[in-house]
């Protein structure tokens, strides 16, 4: 036996797959996750040296830990075939410390479970990438140093049973500040006025822009006098003038535009459709087609596209949809700077496996997922869409309206993306011909507050200011809906009254944990662990010294005041 070799994974999905699309040359076995964290009833972190994290076996994994020790003595190598990211190296890690020394080890780093993505991670062995596990093990310390420290106050000044996160208390802020905003907000009435209009048979609105070269803003008085002074009087065209105008299709998705994407089309949690990529990713049974499969990794922040499967996807549009929907060279997407450019983007993992194809072994929300990711990416790699756009200014008196039109010319990559609209033509409009007013109507508005956070618009907050990474998005959102701090109500976020008494405390007391650029220094520090471009150590010194302070004075200041705030 001693000539096979073992693969382990953390999940056995990922193992029944691997079996599947592997020979019997190799041993699969998996690890069910973590085997190691930090200790649930104590700090487990030796501060005065070095910030060194105390792991410990998790309770229920000796079993499982015996059985990958004595299957790796059966095998010439082991392969250690987590995930690719952070949390994958430190599962990875932390399995090769508990096997024997004796036994060699190596690191596939699996981007899609397809023969081929399998075939090129097991001719690419590498060892196992120490920066990116002490970048995961400085995140894990920089939470449990702050959970543990800070949430006793929370218990003294509130309830017990309360938790102030690093990241999730930085995510609070945001929707306390918003639910403060809108309180805070006064609507004020506006009135606008637009005409209906006709020429040949196209019929479209235009809106009141300006009165003898001065912007308008209206009180109802003046709407109504304005609709008076309209009456009887002829609409004259003032200037058209009509381009055309190019659509670029969107990047392939990344983590957080594909978090944002499905839930704004398909209603999906954030934390939904984490789980449904997991599955994709890691594979599903497709009758006669076989398990494998059906995306990349999901955890990603590069737009990248491997130029094989670009060329692939180059050759699929020309052979199903025409030259003239593809592009003369490839798009160009930037990624986020801060981009593992190792990572692809989430594509599919073959384009023949068309939604439609597939439909029939996949449940309806793996299906939608799926159905929203192949379109996605092959959208992405399409000729853009052209519109003809029409900017027509009409006059009537001393009052100019302004009206925009378009229509589409070609289709492009919409026609995958959201379907094919009618094409037409804009009418022509002669400087001063006279035009058919149907109707000219005043609108009263009010302006609105900010919107509440829908999953989607807080995602995007958070990575626009760099707070988690997506990969943690699901947890932060899930996190702050467990501890009752916000609920959501038809699909936006509400700051409950415990919330606010948290978040309320935690800016008086602890203003560094909840400064958004903070965090997202922090951020930017792990990624230059991970970069080896600083220590381990560095950073959590770096953090530890503002945070202790802090630490010290709130304890001080809820001691001389009996508990700043009330219990709820």
């Amino acid at each position: 036996m001693k000539d096979r070799e073992l693969i382990i994974v953390e999940s056995p999905t990922k193992a029944k797959t691997l079996k599947k699309l592997l020979g019997k040359n190799y041993l699969v076995e998996a690890s069910f996750g973590h085997i190691k964290d930090l200790p649930e009833k104590r700090l487990g972190v030796r501060i005065e040296e070095g910030f060194l994290p105390e792991y410990e076996l998790i309770k229920g994994k000796e079993r499982i830990l015996r059985n990958l020790k004595n299957t790796a003595k059966l095998c010439s190598r082991v392969i250690l075939a987590t995930d690719p990211d952070r949390e994958g190296e430190a599962i990875a890690w932390h399995i090769a410390e508990e096997l024997e020394n004796k036994v060699q080890l190596q690191r596939a780093l699996i981007f899609e479970f397809t023969p081929q993505g399998i075939k090129e991670a097991l001719t690419n062995l590498t060892s196992l990438r120490e920066n990116l596990y002490r970048a995961q093990q400085a995140r894990r310390v920089l939470d449990r140093l702050v959970g543990y420290k800070v949430s006793p106050l929370l218990w003294k000044a509130l309830q017990g049973g309360l938790s102030a996160g690093r990241v999730q208390s930085a995510a609070l802020r945001l929707v306390y500040e918003r639910e403060t905003e809108i309180k805070n907000f006064v609507p004020r009435e506006y009135w606008t006025i637009k005409a209906l209009l006709e020429k040949d048979g196209f019929q479209f609105w235009v809106k009141l822009i300006e009165k003898e070269g001065k912007k308008l803003t209206l009180s109802k008085e003046e709407a109504k006098k304005i609709l008076e002074e309209l009456e009887r009087k002829s609409f004259y065209v003032l200037s058209f003038t009509k381009k055309e105008k190019t659509k670029k299709p969107p990047p392939p998705f990344i983590t957080s535009t594909l978090q944002q994407e499905a839930s704004k089309v398909l209603g999906f949690s954030v934390k939904e459709t984490m789980a449904i990529a997991q599955r994709l990713y890691e594979g599903l049974p497709l009758g006669p087609l076989g398990q494998r499969g059906l995306i990349t990794y999901m955890r990603t922040d590069s737009v990248r596209i491997s130029p094989p499967f670009q060329k692939a996807a180059r050759d699929f549009i020309l052979k199903f949809y025409g030259k003239e929907f593809l592009p003369s060279k490839p798009h160009t997407f930037k990624s986020p700077k801060e981009a593992q450019e190792a990572h692809e983007a989430i594509r599919p993992t073959s384009l023949d496996l068309t939604p439609e194809r597939i439909r029939p072994y996949l449940k309806r929300k793996d299906f939608e997922l799926y159905d929203l990711i192949w379109k996605r990416f092959l959208a992405s790699q399409m000729a853009e869409m052209r519109l003809e756009v029409g900017k027509l200014k009409v006059k009537c008196g001393d009052f100019v309206f302004q009206g925009l039109m378009e229509v589409e010319k070609f289709p492009g990559f919409m026609i995958v993306w959201e379907g094919k609209k009618k094409e037409g033509n804009l009418p022509s409009f002669k400087e001063g011909e006279e035009l058919l007013a149907l109707k000219v109507e005043a609108e009263r508005h009010l302006t609105q507050p900010p919107p509440r956070y829908t999953e989607a618009s807080l995602v995007k907050e958070l990575e626009k200011r760099g707070i988690g990474r997506p990969s943690t998005y699901a947890t932060i959102i899930t996190t702050l809906l467990e501890r009752g701090y916000v609920k959501l109500q038809n699909k936006v976020f509400y700051l409950t009254e415990l919330g606010e008494k948290v978040a309320q405390l935690l800016l008086k007391h602890f203003p560094t944990i909840m400064d958004l650029s903070f965090t997202n220094k922090m951020e930017e520090e792990l990624d230059r662990i991970a970069n080896g471009f600083v220590s381990f150590q560095e950073v959590l010194a770096g953090f530890y010294g503002p945070f202790s302070s802090d630490l010290q004075r709130a304890y001080k200041e809820l001691k001389d005041d009996g508990s700043s705030l009330h219990r709820p």
